[in-house]
C-alpha cells in the first residue's frame, strides 16, 4: 500500500525517554505524526498484555523506550522490561507476526536526537513490513480492493 502510513505505539519511561521526546520536540525535531506516546512511570510496568493489547487494538508497531541500561530510577525497571519485550516478541512470532514489529530501546532524557532517530528508523521498519494483519483499517480496506 502506497499510502499506508503505520500507527506506532512507544511506551516511554516517564524520565528518560518520555524527556527525550520532549526535547526532541523542543529542538522542533521531526519524527513522524503516527507515534502514540504513553508516558510510564517506568519500563518496568510493562507487561506482556499492554504490548499484546496495543497491536490488538490496530498498532502496526509497538517500541518500550526506557532509560539507559543501569541508570534506571527505580533501580533495575528496564533490566525488567527486556525480558518482558523478548518474550513478548516470542509470543507475537507464535501468532503470526513478525517480531520486528516491537522492540525496546534506551535513551536519556538529553538524548532528544535519539528519540526522533529511532521514531524515523522505527517507521521506516513498519512502512517495509505493512500494516499489521491485526489491524482492521487496512484489513477493511484491501478486503474492499479485492
Amino acid at each position: 500500500m502506497a499510502d499506508f502510513e503505520p500507527t506506532i505505539v512507544a511506551f516511554c519511561c516517564h524520565y528518560c525517554a518520555y524527556g527525550a521526546a520532549d526535547l526532541a520536540g523542543s529542538m522542533r525535531l521531526e519524527y513522524p505524526p503516527n507515534i502514540r506516546i504513553i508516558r510510564l512511570p517506568c519500563t518496568g510496568k510493562v507487561t506482556p498484555i499492554f504490548l499484546l493489547r496495543a497491536f490488538e487494538k490496530g498498532a502496526d508497531g509497538v517500541y518500550v523506550a526506557g532509560c539507559l541500561e543501569g541508570d534506571c530510577h527505580f533501580m533495575h525497571g528496564n533490566l525488567v522490561a527486556k525480558p518482558r519485550v523478548n518474550y513478548t516478541k516470542k509470543l507475537i512470532q507464535e501468532v503470526g507476526l513478525e517480531p520486528e514489529r516491537l522492540e525496546m530501546f534506551n535513551m536519556s532524557a538529553a538524548m532528544g536526537p535519539k528519540f526522533a532517530e529511532v521514531a524515523n528508523e522505527f517507521t521506516q521498519r513498519i512502512k517495509e513490513l505493512g500494516p499489521s494483519p491485526l489491524n482492521k483499517r487496512y484489513r477493511n480496506l484491501k478486503d474492499q480492493a479485492a
